[in-house]
């Protein structure tokens, strides 16, 4: 079920341990070839698909559309806010949705800036609304074994604007791809316990802005990005999170997941 699209009267019938997804995203560049509201676009993409398969089994909050994307303000087209004002209004949204009764509550990620405000979120929320249980789950995150086997780009390959979210744009919005602008991103190596990506985490943290880890806001190799890509990267992520929803309503209704569809 889609939050906006539901009347009052729908969503007070509702089972209280229905789970409640909140899309958090950003608006900020991604390259030359990619819109800026790519992360959006993609949060949205997966929830439009999961959406028919659980049908009253989810409850999809409106996207939070601009996050923490400080970062990116060297290239034009980024929108971002404070850390601090991003963690209240998303706390005040899941605030609303536990006094309205819901106990399971997934916020969903699609842009790494997030992060770091997604965990400090979990932890406040979780703390202060011991009934519920909140769960932070990002999309390539969630789904990292699978995308590995769909990966080619190796180390650095997958991290913004790269193979698997212009595969994706590919299929969500092809018109807003500039493909004659598609380039490698040009990767500014730094320590070695520091690298990382989408899919390799590093072995401790260093913050640069991304204008000191690509020049041209490209993160990644885009120019292996194909449609069959984002098809095959959109079914494990939406399968990923699926469980994860399924599993918080099972576990209060004491039946197996997967028997309720």
């Amino acid at each position: 079920m889609i939050w906006q699209s539901s009347t009052s009267l729908a969503i007070q019938q509702l089972d209280r341990s229905t789970p409640v997804l909140l899309p958090i995203a950003a608006t900020e560049q991604h390259g030359p070839h990619l819109p800026s509201g790519t992360d959006r676009l993609i949060a949205e993409y997966f929830c439009q698909l999961l959406e028919p398969e659980l049908k009253n089994h989810v409850l999809i909050l409106p996207v939070v559309a601009v996050g923490c994307s400080n970062h990116h303000m060297e290239f034009a087209g980024t929108l971002t806010v404070s850390h601090k004002t991003f963690i209240n209004y998303v706390t005040e949204i899941l605030d609303s949705v536990a006094r309205q009764g819901f106990t399971n509550i997934v916020i969903f990620n699609s842009h790494g800036g997030n992060l770091g405000a997604g965990q400090v979120i979990l932890e406040r929320f979780g703390n202060t609304h011991p009934d519920c249980r909140v769960v932070f789950a990002t999309w390539w995150m969630i789904a990292a074994d699978e995308l590995s086997q769909i990966t080619e780009t190796g180390p650095g390959g997958v991290g913004h604007a790269c193979e698997f979210e212009t595969s994706l744009i590919h299929v969500i919005a092809p018109d807003l791809v500039k493909r004659e602008l598609i380039r490698p991103g040009e990767n500014v190596d730094t320590f070695e316990w520091a690298e990382a990506d989408m899919l390799r985490g590093p072995g401790a943290s260093l913050y640069r802005p991304m204008k000191r880890m690509t020049s041209n806001g490209v993160y990644g190799d885009p120019t292996k990005a194909s449609p069959v890509k984002g098809k095959a990267i959109a079914s494990a992520v939406v399968n990923a999170l699926k469980k994860i929803i399924l599993d918080l309503q099972a576990s209060e209704c004491h039946v197996s997941s997967y028997d309720q569809l």
